[in-house]
């Protein structure tokens, strides 16, 4: 049975072609956006890439110098 005598068939129609309208404004609100962020200039985005790479070979170390004296501990142990 169909409520309100809209046939199912045309209600279809009408769901696909509204992803396709979605699909643009989406793609436009997402260039609006890009529009509105405030990009870092070649100094700041050097910056923080240098500090993140000194951040991760600080913390690899760490990781590493605990493995080994963990390994000797467990060595002496077992």
């Amino acid at each position: 049975m169909v409520a309100s005598g809209v046939s199912k068939s045309s209600s279809k129609s009408v769901r696909k072609s509204k992803p396709k309208r979605g699909l643009i404004k989406f793609f436009k609100e997402v260039i609006a956006e890009l529009k509105k962020v405030t990009w870092p200039t070649r100094k700041e985005w050097l910056t923080s890439t240098a500090v993140v790479i000194v951040v991760v070979v600080i913390v690899a170390a760490f990781i590493g110098v605990l493995d080994l004296v963990l390994k000797q501990i467990m060595d002496f142990i077992f």
